[in-house]
């Protein structure tokens, strides 16, 4: 089959209304970007650091993403998504390099993460329910990463849903009672909700998705902002799964990560938790955001979650107010990051960060709460082996992940029940340059998210 490549692609913003954002043209081997009139009539910013609003084309010049403004990278799948689409076009005899950015997002479609939609939509997704049954799906995706080809590639395709991370993975529609899973409706069933449940890697043990789901709960013990999470117990294997949180029922919510907002490669260690705080700030323009921001730091490092780079880190758009707020937390488990570093480094420290970074990085911040937040992530952690029981996980193995992240317990005075106030960013913000932090010299690149 002779490959065409994509020239031009409509961008749509599908949240409470349809909007068309713009056109995106490939010329030659740069990608142009052009906003449309009545978009930039309605005042929202889809990406205010990298590609604020304004008439006129406009050319991506860091180049992190191919070429692509990292909003739009949002948009593609990597890892898994993007294992599958390249075993699909293969099998029609089109070489995977031959893809390039703006037919990948032509895949992407309507069904993409976030509220981005593309056209033409090359997604060939399926609008009729299907009833999932998850040990067939984990059979399926480890013949996938044997290597083996066959059908279950467009079936596993069609799944995915354009979701993110190297572990194999499913979008689907759950009734409430968590006991009927299906996917591909065109509307919502009642009594049901968008999910996302996770299969194994090829690298994953037995327990990680007990695991995730246990850290899930210690998440919330410690405060931090997660959305609904379950652990679906098969015939054969219990797989953990997660409520989406850029769906609202049948409307969909606009979110942007971290990498994308500052066009940080998430693949390198590039990013201190200071550029986390420093853009939540300027983007939200909230103290309380800050705080959130500041407690996934803390549940982070103090909990090993090592594998927390710039993409495990969202914010969403509500295109009603045009207000910014931090995502739930999502992708939280004990994980090993590149040369067994923190991913995101505190205060230049990726090695061993300890409450004392975190303490400088509130002090920097100028956090009223900065202190009780790290005792009462320290009391959560602390707790492991009963969150670990929650989940089912054996002694040992809870055993071996508690060993290495028992921190000790700093007495401090509990946040009081009342938010702090909301504050407004200095007008002399930078923007972008004010949160990114340059890539430290050698770092390794990463094989990959979950």
């Amino acid at each position: 089959m002779k490959h065409r490549p994509a020239i031009l692609l409509n961008v749509f913003l599908d949240g409470r209304q349809r909007r068309k954002i713009g056109r995106l043209a490939a010329q030659g081997r740069r990608i142009l970007f052009e906003y449309d009139p009545a978009f930039l009539a309605t005042g929202l910013q889809i990406s205010p650091f990298k590609l604020p609003t304004r008439s006129g084309v406009m050319i991506d010049d860091d180049l992190v993403f191919d070429g692509l403004f990292g909003v739009f990278n949002d948009s593609l799948p990597d890892g898994w998504g993007r294992l599958l689409l390249d075993r699909a076009v293969e099998r029609l005899g089109i070489a995977r390099q031959e893809l390039t950015p703006l037919d990948r997002l032509a895949h992407v479609g309507q069904h993409g993460m976030g509220a981005l939609s593309y056209e033409p939509d090359l997604s060939n997704s399926d609008r009729a329910p299907v009833v999932l049954e998850l040990d067939a799906i984990a059979r399926d995706a480890a013949t996938v990463l044997k290597g083996e080809e066959g059908a279950v590639i467009e079936k596993l395709l069609k799944l995915n849903g354009a979701s993110a991370g190297a572990r194999p993975k499913v979008v689907a529609q759950v009734s409430a009672d968590k006991k009927r899973i299906i996917h591909g409706p065109a509307t919502l069933p009642d009594g049901y909700a968008h999910w996302m449940i996770k299969f194994p890697s090829a690298q994953d043990d037995a327990a990680a998705g007990a695991t995730e789901y246990a850290y899930s709960l210690m998440a919330r013990a410690a405060g931090v902002a997660m959305p609904e999470t379950h652990l679906f117990t098969a015939k054969k294997k219990r797989y953990f799964g997660i409520k989406r949180f850029d769906r609202d029922a049948d409307r969909r919510i606009h979110m942007h990560s971290l990498a994308g907002l500052l066009h940080a490669d998430h693949r390198v260690s590039s990013l201190d938790y200071d550029a986390l705080l420093k853009a939540t700030q300027i983007l939200t323009k909230d103290a309380t955001e800050v705080e959130r921001a500041f407690r996934l730091a803390c549940f982070n490092v103090l909990a090993r979650n090592r594998d927390d780079h710039a993409k495990n880190v969202s914010f969403l758009l509500d295109d009603a107010t045009g207000q910014w707020t931090l995502a739930p937390a999502y992708d939280l488990t004990f994980s090993s990051g590149p040369g067994g570093e923190q991913s995101m480094t505190v205060m230049g420290e990726g090695r061993e960060p300890n409450a004392g970074h975190l303490s400088a990085l509130a002090k920097k911040h100028d956090l009223k709460h900065g202190a009780a937040i790290i005792a009462e992530v320290q009391a959560a952690v602390a707790d492991w082996s009963k969150h670990a029981d929650a989940a089912g996980l054996t002694k040992k193995a809870a055993k071996l992940i508690g060993d290495r992240i028992a921190p000790p317990v700093t007495k401090v005075a509990k946040l009081k029940a009342k938010s702090a106030p909301k504050t407004k960013a200095e007008p002399e913000a930078k923007g972008a340059a004010t949160a990114k932090t340059t890539a430290k010299p050698g770092a390794k690149p990463r094989k990959g998210d979950r």
